[in-house]
């Protein structure tokens, strides 16, 4: 794989991963959208079948890594670091960009659901506002990042470690992108299956980012997007999902080299 395959290839995943991610959280969130209501299956299942998507497209480019934890992982198992940096680099681009094709696909229901008055309701007199109470986490940032249900720092740390640890294990036991060619024709399918799997099992206490790229680079997009009462992006918590998944990969590429290798 050539360096510009594996930056384009990250690039083009990457961004189908979060445009179908961030749009079944948009389809199933919104006002105004005809699947509002469906639930955490619909979730589960469409960020499931997200990564199935992206990893069949960006598979014969740049082997699907979509994801730093893997890439990290894959680099400790390999000993091989020299396209590290370029494989961030198009994840974060690629996350940034679904998540603003995300946003255009739905603009009508972003607009919407921030007029309504049931869910950004009309601001107190200014003299009653404590502005330090103001919340750390605005009425769509869930669209386009994770956060906590209960917001302890030890347990949300711990939960996407966990989480990370199962995907990146899951992906090194399958021997994805071992080869450089590409995915076998069930390997995408699998990796979906896990990541739905995690979303049903880990995911209620913190969303399961289990992806760093995936949460930092919407998150960046959501504090960008001129999107009136959008509220803000809880940047205090957004070194959780991006530290925590980079030790959940580690700790399975150490796991892998110990029980597999």
């Amino acid at each position: 794989m050539s360096s510009s395959d594996i930056f384009i290839g990250e690039i083009i995943g990457t961004a189908v991963l979060i445009l179908l991610g961030a749009g079944v959280v948009a389809a199933v969130v919104l006002k105004r959208s005809k699947a509002q209501g469906a639930g955490w299956v619909a979730i589960a299942f469409g960020w499931g079948f997200a990564v199935m998507t992206a990893v069949y497209i960006s598979s014969p480019m740049s082997g699907a890594h979509l994801n730093p934890a893997v890439t990290l992982a894959i680099a400790i198992k390999s000993g091989d670091w020299s396209n590290f940096p370029l494989y961030i680099a198009g994840q974060l681009i690629g996350a940034m960009l679904g998540a603003f094709l995300a946003w255009l696909a739905y603009y009508g229901q972003f607009k919407a659901h921030l007029s309504d008055p049931e869910v950004v309701p009309p601001p107190l007199d200014e003299g009653l506002v404590d502005k330090k109470a103001a919340p750390k986490a605005g009425p769509v940032l869930g669209i386009f990042s994770t956060g906590p249900e209960i917001r302890n720092v030890w347990q949300n740390l711990v939960t996407e470690i966990i989480g990370t640890a199962v995907l990146v294990l899951a992906i090194l036991t399958i021997g994805l992108n071992e080869s450089g060619k590409g995915l076998g024709p069930l390997a995408g399918l699998y990796v979906a299956f896990v990541v739905a799997a995690i979303g049903f099992s880990l995911g209620g206490p913190t969303g399961y980012a289990i992806n760093p790229a995936r949460d930092l680079g919407p998150r960046i997009v959501h504090a960008l997007l001129p999107m009136r009462n959008k509220g803000g992006s809880d940047w205090g918590y957004a070194w959780i999902p991006v530290v925590g998944p980079l030790i959940g990969s580690a700790l399975a590429a150490g796991i892998y080299q110990i029980a597999f290798a």
